[in-house]
């Protein structure tokens, strides 16, 4: 992670040494920029989750952030608010009107973060932009000075790097039309998993009008994009989850996860664990453990990637909704596995459901029986396989392992 701070102090420094027009780029896009003010909207992102794991917090998250594209590929980008101004009443936001110790207001004019962007972009510490907002006064009124800044990098600065662009609650169907043709990406926090939730964390939020609204709007967009065959929006639309913020389950949470991949055709969705933030209401609540961010994402990536079913994926959550600190997919094959499989003879699907065994290995296995038969388990060792997860659930040559837990009733 690189700050911003740490940036500007470094091309202040070494104004009088000259390295090429990359460094005068840069120059030229940080001596216009306030340092606090750079330093206070890029901590201002903390909320906002970019990566496609669980998010640690042990290392300061303002400045050049990690994220993937949808190719896969890793990338630098700049992770700013446009402005920390905040109208709305979010209770666990320390940039929320209801913060009775918020930092300073700062806001970009769309001309001097277009500046900072393409500075940092040309001196390669960037691949692209991750711009979120608050409200300001009026989400209308700031969301036009964020897609400003957007066409002035397209248009004038020729940008081609990517831009995952946050859609403000309320904003209107024009304003998103103009981002989904200007962005790689765009997002609106769904923050909680129901209105009622909302409600608790919000009081100036509508969760159906507000958001999910919206989301609609965005789906339709891409629809009406792909049946007349225009390349829009080619990384989609994504959202995030605050996640304990008002005791709601993980089972809660992942249901309306599933209704957003159904549903909505959001390509991902991200979990930020609830930490409690000096000066907001909900600054007395219990921080929220990174593991249960991390056990969210392995049971999306069981849903996605492994492409398990919700009846099967329920089995994962104790009586009261809730993930254990364990792996999910270890607590599925204990309770819907009622027999071990052959390697030589399970399904593609089948193999998928043996913890210790991914996509690719189980392409590996299925690849190699067709040679010949798998007799021993150091042959899946080789292969990749995780063999003291996998062993308990297979039956190799006609035997199998078993488990002291596998003799209790």
């Amino acid at each position: 992670m690189v700050t911003l701070e740490k940036i500007a102090h470094l091309a202040e420094e070494c104004r009088f040494d000259s390295s090429g027009p990359a460094q005068g780029a840069l120059q030229a896009g940080i001596d216009e920029v306030d340092v606090e003010k750079l330093r206070c909207l890029g901590e201002g992102t903390r909320h906002d989750v970019c990566a496609s794991t669980y998010s640690p917090r042990e290392t300061p998250l303002p400045g050049i952030c990690h994220a993937f594209t949808q190719d896969g590929r890793c990338v630098s980008l700049f992770k700013t608010l446009f402005t920390n101004h905040c109208s709305h009443q979010c209770s666990y936001c320390s940039n929320a009107a209801v913060c009775s110790n918020k930092s300073r207001a700062f806001s970009y004019t769309p001309k001097e973060l277009a500046r900072i962007t393409i500075s940092l972009y040309r001196s390669n510490y960037i691949e692209g932009l991750f711009l979120s907002s608050g409200a300001g006064r009026d989400e209308e009124h700031t969301t036009e000075k964020m897609l400003e800044t957007v066409r002035l990098l397209r248009q004038k600065f020729a940008f081609s790097g990517y831009i995952h662009l946050k859609v403000l609650p309320g904003s209107s169907r024009d304003h998103i039309q103009e981002a989904a043709k200007l962005a790689d990406r765009v997002s609106i926090n769904l923050e909680a998993a129901s209105a009622s939730h909302m409600n608790e964390i919000c009081a100036t939020k509508n969760y159906e009008n507000d958001i999910l609204q919206r989301q609609r709007y965005i789906r339709d967009i891409l629809s009406g994009s792909s049946r007349n065959r225009k390349s829009i929006l080619p990384a989609g639309q994504t959202t995030q989850l605050i996640v304990g913020a008002c005791g709601e389950s993980d089972e809660e949470i992942f249901q309306r996860v599933l209704y957003e991949y159904r549903e909505i055709g959001v390509k991902r969705a991200y979990y930020s664990a609830f930490s409690p933030q000096s000066g907001t209401p909900f600054e007395r609540k219990t921080a929220q453990p990174l593991w249960r961010e991390h056990r969210l994402y392995q049971m999306d990536w069981l849903y996605r990637i492994y492409h398990f079913q919700a009846d099967e994926i329920s089995h994962a959550f104790d009586e009261n909704g809730f993930l254990c600190n364990a792996d999910p997919k270890m607590a599925i094959a204990r309770e819907a596995m009622d027999r071990p499989l052959d390697p030589n003879t399970a399904t593609l699907q089948e193999l998928l459901r043996v913890p210790g065994i991914g996509p690719r290995s189980a392409q590996r296995i299925v690849a190699l029986r067709k040679r010949r038969p798998i007799v021993a388990k150091a042959e899946l060792a080789a292969m990749g396989i995780r063999i003291k997860r996998a062993a308990p659930f297979l039956k190799i040559n006609g035997w199998r392992d078993t488990t002291l837990e596998m003799w209790q009733a």
